[in-house]
């Protein structure tokens, strides 16, 4: 069995460019804000979500 390797976290993936479509669609954030929760988090929404509501705030 192959071992995966772990990629790279500071680029968000091909096909995560859907998530950050979607991001920014859902919470009215820039492309480049969605991207840097999705770095940070990964696929973890909750987190993502609550962030994005607090960055929303400070504009």
């Amino acid at each position: 069995m192959a071992v995966k390797k772990t990629s790279d976290i500071s680029r968000v993936k091909k096909g995560a460019e859907l998530e950050v479509e979607h991001l920014t669609e859902v919470t009215d954030l820039s492309p480049n804000q969605a991207r840097a929760l999705l770095r940070k988090h990964g696929n973890d929404w909750a987190k993502i979500k609550d962030e994005a509501e607090d960055l929303k705030k400070d504009d």
